[in-house]
């Protein structure tokens, strides 16, 4: 396994970081079906096993069923961990997700997730996304995160889903140690303006999503169908005409892998960390053999001709527009 510092000030982490999204369950909005948690326990260990050091999960994700799953799981081995979870989304009785970064809110939040975690300090604390809801001002936000970090509760900042413009308000009043955006083959607007933004203000960059939810992974054809439940099923670009275009990417980027003697997925992973502002790339795992079919991309080294026949081949994909949850 390979690590990298996460920006100027923060811990070194796996560059294949632990996905917990999916381990959620079902149940919520945005689930990817039912898990059982046997199999995620499983599946964290075999990572633990295999190198990978960074844990990223979100206080929403199966409305607090993924923090316990990694909280139990880890048990024992806290020292051996950095655990990245998010903040700023809250949930009612009823399951309604609704965003919110005011100073009381993020006081609450931080303590349901270390109870859910089983640990007395998150590693790396993230706002999920900007609040466009209670409508809290980025400096509420951060005058609350730091106040976690003089009390010991958090030991880095981080925001996820965060445009040029919240970042630089952001840094007004306090470096940022990380951002989390979405990031892949078939979503790399971030290429533009936030990563170089990113590198040269000395903020790590954990990309989320680099596999596109699953249509990189190799694992689907024009013919499948997501379960109903699933929240790819009502994504137009997993379902319709908009998955039928990007498989026909996908398939003309088997192509390339295998010339390169990979798979499709390590490709893309390969891709994401090409990026000199990357410093990890999340896949989501539900399986152990997720974990071990994602380790080869750390060694694979894309040369420039490889690079721009994937962006000419990914020009062609539908837009991918992740869900408010992730």
């Amino acid at each position: 396994m390979q690590y990298r510092k996460l920006g100027k000030n923060g811990p070194v982490i796996s560059v294949i970081g632990f996905g917990a999204w999916a381990i959620g369950g079902g149940n919520w909005n945005y689930t990817w079906g039912n898990q059982e948690d046997r199999l995620s326990h499983n599946s964290i260990r075999a990572a633990l096993d295999a190198g990978i050091n960074f844990f990223d999960t979100a206080a929403v994700y199966g409305l607090g069923h993924s923090e316990e799953v990694i909280g139990k799981a880890l048990k024992g081995d806290r020292d051996k961990a950095v655990i990245a979870t998010k903040f700023g989304l809250v949930w009612d009785e009823q399951g309604n997700v609704s965003r919110n970064g005011t100073y009381a809110s993020i006081l609450r939040e931080v303590e349901a997730s270390l109870r859910r975690l089983g640990t007395d300090y998150i590693d790396l604390y993230q706002m999920h996304w900007p609040d466009t809801d209670a409508k809290a001002s980025v400096e509420e936000t951060i005058r609350a995160l730091e106040k976690l970090l003089q009390d010991g509760k958090i030991r880095y900042v981080g925001v996820s889903n965060f445009p040029v413009a919240l970042l630089e308000e952001a840094l007004k009043i306090r470096h940022v140690d990380s951002l989390q955006p979405p990031y892949s083959i078939l979503a790399a607007d971030a290429e533009k303006e936030l990563l170089p933004y990113s590198q040269k203000q000395g903020i790590g960059v954990i990309a989320y999503s680099p596999l596109a939810s699953g249509l990189l992974s190799g694992n689907y054809n024009a013919d499948t169908r997501f379960d109903k439940q699933d929240w790819r099923s009502k994504s137009p670009s997993h379902s319709g005409e908009g998955f039928k275009q990007n498989i026909a990417v996908v398939g003309q980027l088997k192509e390339v892998a295998a010339d390169l003697g990979i798979t499709v997925a390590q490709l893309a992973l390969a891709y994401v960390l090409a990026h000199p502002a990357l410093t990890s790339a999340l896949v989501g795992v539900r399986k152990p053999e997720h974990i071990q079919k994602s380790l080869p991309a750390v060694d694979v080294k894309l040369d420039d001709a490889v690079l721009a026949k994937i962006r000419t081949i990914a020009a062609s994909a539908a837009r991918i527009k992740m869900p408010i949850n992730e």
